[in-house]
């Protein structure tokens, strides 16, 4: 077996193992559907406006926003096209969470998570805009925070 295909089941296996029956999820992936996943197990996950994002990386197309936030985020960012996006984030962070700008969904909270190979953008189905790399590596709380204040201030006409 390939280390890029034991990596990907590795993270997969992390996905689901907040799920109290984790063989529904993955049969939903097997359909090549999302998985609906409870968060505050393995991670919370920040639900971010598609517009915010947009506006804070200046930028619309879908590979070139991928890439962006690769860089301001450095972890896990699922898209959910023409909605969300939701950033992957350490457990807890609802509980910290301060920003109005975006919701985070912690323990009893549900998110679709695309298989782990879906990272070609798309026009309808949830893809990984940024790849889980490693299941120990996360968005970082205070970033997403920045980029959503970012958008807002562009989208106000406060910072161009």
């Amino acid at each position: 077996m390939s280390t890029k295909m034991q990596t990907e089941r590795a993270i997969a296996r992390w996905l689901l193992s907040s799920s109290h029956a984790p063989e529904i999820p993955s049969k939903d992936w097997d359909d090549g559907k999302p998985a609906i996943i409870r968060t505050g197990g393995a991670f919370d996950a920040v639900r971010m406006p598609q517009e915010l994002v947009h506006a804070a990386v200046g930028l619309t197309d879908p590979a070139e926003v991928s890439v962006a936030l690769a860089e301001v985020l450095d972890g896990p960012v699922i898209c959910h096209p023409g909605s969300w996006y939701y950033a992957l984030v350490p457990t807890g962070t609802c509980e910290t969470w301060r920003s109005a700008l975006a919701v985070v969904r912690g323990s009893g909270g549900w998110v679709g998570i695309p298989r782990v190979d879906r990272t070609e953008p798309t026009a309808v189905a949830a893809y990984w805009a940024v790849p889980v790399e490693r299941t120990d590596k996360l968005c970082d709380p205070a970033a997403v925070a920045e980029l959503l204040g970012v958008g807002r201030e562009r989208i106000e006409g406060r910072e161009s």
